[in-house]
């Protein structure tokens, strides 16, 4: 999971995420605050003994990517935190979302309804 990863390894993590598959130059360049190739290198193996990147050869040596999907990654941490602050109930987590209404506008309630409409209708209701 994700959120079980210490800060430096989900920061790797994520910019692989934004950015797609990249050198250990590319993820040094694009780290804040700025390590060594051997530092980032131990990173990426570890994450990838860890099941969390993969590699690839390619003409600048090893390109690393994500194993997960992003979208599977995500209902990953949300299910994680579905169960941990909601209960698992997702009820009360849509609720929470729709709590912070005032930052929805009418195309993303428009949207929400959609999705809901077709939740129904994949169930059968």
């Amino acid at each position: 999971m994700l959120n079980s990863l210490p800060p430096r390894e989900r920061q790797i993590v994520d910019l692989l995420y934004e950015r797609g598959a990249m050198a250990v130059a590319d993820v040094c360049d694009a780290l804040p605050d700025k390590l060594s190739a051997s530092a980032v290198r131990a990173m990426l193996t570890r994450l990838e003994q860890k099941g969390f990147v993969q590699r690839a050869h390619s003409d600048r040596g090893y390109l690393f990517s994500p194993t997960m999907a992003e979208r599977k990654a995500s209902e990953t941490a949300l299910g994680h935190v579905v169960r941990t602050f909601f209960n698992g109930s997702t009820t009360n987590a849509a609720s929470a979302l729709l709590g912070m209404s005032e930052k929805l506008d009418d195309n993303d309630l428009d949207e929400l309804e959609a999705m809901i409409a077709a939740a129904r209708a994949k169930r059968g209701s």
